[in-house]
């Protein structure tokens, strides 16, 4: 073992969470253009929050090596903007009196038979997410940021969990300058 104190970072390709959002933002590109002017301020707002979700999660992944702190604030920015894009989507629903899925509905089991699917892309959902009627699109989409903010909830309490256990880069940093220092001790007696 390395008497080194950063560890393995980076690995946002192997998060559920990563793959999720990338689906959720390319699922936003497509809905916007389809469903608003092309001069609406609110695309560029859910393309933004969309974009942000997804992109706070490879940058909290590789930031993680020297700061779990900004790994834990990144994911959980993320989070939020996730959660700002689910209300735009609700917005977007109510004014054009569009009824969300509940977790019974038909669509809804069958979405979320599908998000279970650890290999699951945008080709998964297509045929939802780029739907023709915008009432299928629409819940489609929510139900992925539902979905995605669920697993950025189970990451945030995890890396909550790392944390306690193992410390942060301060920790890590002194436990091996220690460990180098009684090396050099050992070496020359």
């Amino acid at each position: 073992m390395s008497d080194g104190f950063i560890p393995p970072h980076g690995g946002y390709q192997d998060l559920q969470s990563y793959h999720r959002s990338v689906v959720v933002y390319d699922a936003t590109v497509k809905f916007c253009n389809t469903f608003f002017n092309r001069y609406d301020r609110t695309i560029d707002q859910m393309v933004q929050a969309a974009r942000s979700g997804k992109q706070n999660i490879i940058e909290g992944s590789m930031a993680s090596g020297t700061s779990k702190e900004t790994e834990l604030k990144l994911t959980n920015v993320a989070r939020a903007s996730l959660e700002e894009l689910l209300e735009d989507y609700r917005d977007f629903m109510r004014t054009k009196d569009i009824i969300e899925w509940q977790k019974g509905h038909p669509y809804s089991k069958r979405l979320s038979e599908l998000s279970k699917n650890p290999n699951a892309d945008y080709e998964t959902f297509k045929a939802a997410v780029e739907h023709k009627d915008p009432a299928i699109r629409a819940n489609a989409i929510l139900g992925l940021i539902k979905v995605t903010n669920y697993l950025l909830d189970c990451q945030i309490r995890k890396l909550e969990q790392d944390f306690l256990s193992e410390g942060g880069l301060r920790e890590r940093m002194s436990h091996a300058r220690i460990n180098v220092r009684n090396k050099q001790n050992k070496s020359n007696q």
